[in-house]
C-alpha cells in the first residue's frame, strides 16, 4: 500500500501487460475489490485507489448531494485528479498506460463510467458492475475500439433501469462495444454475473 502520487493506493505486479484499475463502492477501500479481481483475471496487474472523499466517514470517489444525485462539479474534479493518478501511476510503477481496464463497483463504477466519459483516452474499457450514467458529458466522446461490460440488477434501488440503459445508449453512441448483462437482483453481485464478468475480461485482456 502507498500514499505516493496523491491517492492511497495498492499496487500489484501481475504477469499480463493489462492493468484493472479498481474502483471501490462507498464505504470500501485499496483492498476491496483486490480477491475479486484476482479471481476474475488472475495474470493482470491490479492498480486499486481508495476514493478521496468522506460521506459520514465512508470513503467514495465523489461526492453525492442526496440518493441518486451527484455533486457534478466534484465528479468532474474528482474524475480529472484520477485520470491524472492513473497516467502517473503507470510511469511510477511501470505499467502500460495504454492497456487500462477499470473494475468498479456502485460509485466505483460509476466513477469508471465518468472516466470513459469524460476521458475517453485513458482507458481501454472496463467492468461496470451496478453502474448509472453519472452524468452527460459535454460534448460526445470517441470511444471507438473501447468495450464496457455492464451488470445491471432489474430490482436495484440504487441503479433505476432508466438510468443503467442511458449509460449503455452514450456509450454505444459514443462508438464503444457494450454488453449489458441483466441480473433479477438489487444492488449485490450474484455468481452468474461474475463467471460472465470473467468470460469477458478474459476475452478482452491479454492474460
Amino acid at each position: 500500500m502507498s500514499a505516493e502520487l496523491g491517492f492511497i493506493h495498492r499496487y500489484e505486479p501481475g504477469r499480463a501487460k493489462t492493468t484493472l484499475l479498481l474502483l471501490h463502492g462507498t464505504g470500501g477501500d485499496e483492498h476491496s475489490l483486490i480477491g475479486l479481481a484476482r479471481r476474475l483475471a488472475p495474470a493482470a496487474n491490479l492498480l486499486s485507489p481508495r476514493g478521496k472523499v468522506l460521506e459520514n466517514g465512508a470513503p467514495r470517489f465523489f461526492r453525492r448531494l442526496a440518493m441518486g444525485v451527484f455533486d457534478e462539479a466534484d465528479l468532474r474534479a474528482q474524475a480529472a485528479d484520477l485520470a491524472r493518478f492513473v497516467e502517473e501511476a503507470a510511469a511510477h510503477h511501470g505499467f502500460d498506460a495504454g492497456r487500462v481496464y477499470a473494475l468498479g463497483y456502485s460509485n466505483g463504477a460509476n466513477m469508471a463510467a465518468a472516466l470513459m466519459l469524460l476521458h475517453p483516452h485513458l482507458l481501454a474499457g472496463g467492468v461496470l458492475l451496478r453502474p448509472v450514467l453519472p452524468l452527460e458529458p459535454p460534448a460526445p466522446p470517441n470511444l471507438s475500439g473501447k468495450a464496457a461490460f455492464l451488470a445491471a440488477g432489474r430490482r436495484d434501488p440504487w441503479a433505476p433501469v432508466e438510468r443503467v440503459e442511458a449509460l449503455a445508449g452514450w456509450l454505444e453512441r459514443a462508438g464503444a462495444e457494450v454488453e449489458l448483462r441483466w441480473q433479477e437482483a438489487g444492488h449485490e453481485l450474484h455468481s452468474e454475473e461474475l463467471e460472465a464478468a470473467r468470460e469477458w475480461l478474459a476475452r478482452h485482456l491479454d492474460g
